[in-house]
């Protein structure tokens, strides 16, 4: 898929990019990691997705400084990434594996990372505090006689993301946040990102597990085998793919008659009668597709209860792009 292609949906008039990334490449010795990678972001929650093994990990260091790019450039708040302190001072980073001091407490961890920003011993503790609370794991029971060796992998992944939050950074790139985390976990950790993203910060949260990201953004970059491979909300990417047939799930009062209509029409590739009131209906333009739908089921008599695609989720348009 040729990157120049791709529709972007973080760009307007208003539009101020946090990041932007430039023919950015990574090389570990022969191995290349990232491969001419090149998009902007501006404020609120982007997905970062790919399977295992696509560059997501290496994009992220590249993010928040910890690596210099072999080739092309790498920009945060119009600064390269590396090696600028104004830089590393607003940004938050959470990464994927844990670093801990295992015989610390999660509040004496979070006060001490924040104390080598600079800040006092009392606002340290202030501030940690908070954004243990604010990740859903309070001072009660994360400050006690508790280690952080005894802690469950969920409030592991909590205190990392404080550590992370605690000087308030208007870049915050979590890598995985929710791996390992249960379902309530999950459920604070995701409405946190939207938090953040309405609060005006730059929110990059990667996954490999797409269905969990897809609830907490619509925006998503998605690259694998270090390639770009598309950028946008899930619509816009889904327009890189109308090459191949777009599903739509109908169920109506009379399945056989609106088949028969659909059949004729240029832009419906295939019809599968799934039951008597059900079809699956495949097509090469979406968009012309739903808009001829009422107007063919009046035509046909045919009243339609309820439609769907299995093809208009992130899932799907991953799978394509990836096949």
């Amino acid at each position: 898929m040729s990157e120049t292609s791709v529709p972007s949906t973080f760009s307007g008039a208003e539009f101020q990019p946090s990041i932007v990334c430039s023919s950015a490449s990574m090389w570990y010795g022969k191995v290349i990691a990232l491969n001419d990678v090149s998009f902007d972001v501006g404020s609120g929650v982007v997905g970062l997705l790919g399977p295992n093994g696509a560059g997501k990990s290496t994009l992220m260091r590249l993010l928040v400084g910890l690596l210099r790019p072999t080739s092309g450039s790498v920009e945060v708040f119009g600064q390269p990434a590396f090696g600028s302190t104004a830089v590393r001072s607003r940004v938050g980073y959470c990464p994927e594996h844990d670093y801990f001091y295992e015989d610390m407490t999660g509040l004496d961890f979070v006060r001490t990372m924040t104390r080598l920003y600079g800040y006092s011993p009392s606002e340290s503790l202030q501030r940690a505090k908070y954004v243990l609370e604010r990740v859903g794991l309070p001072t009660a029971a994360s400050g006690g006689r508790k280690r952080i060796r005894e802690y469950s992998k969920g409030m592991r992944q909590k205190v990392k993301l404080a550590q992370a939050l605690a000087h308030e950074p208007d870049l915050l790139v979590l890598d995985e946040p929710l791996t390992g985390t249960d379902p309530m976990s999950r459920h604070q950790i995701s409405e946190l990102c939207r938090q953040l993203g309405d609060e005006g910060r730059t929110v990059i949260v990667s996954s490999h597990v797409l269905h969990e990201v897809e609830r907490i953004t619509h925006e998503f970059i998605l690259i694998d085998r270090g390639r770009l491979l598309a950028k946008g909300n899930v619509r816009d990417i889904r327009q890189l793919i109308d090459q191949h047939p777009h599903r739509i799930e109908l169920v109506v009062t009379d399945s056989r008659a609106l088949a028969s209509r659909l059949m004729s029409e240029p832009y419906v590739s295939g019809v599968t009668v799934t039951g008597s009131c059900s079809l699956l209906c495949e097509t090469v333009s979406p968009d012309a597709c739903y808009d001829a739908l009422p107007r063919l089921a009046l035509e046909s008599g045919v009243l339609i209860r309820k439609m769907s695609s299995p093809d208009n989720n992130l899932e799907a348009v991953f799978r394509y792009l990836t096949r």
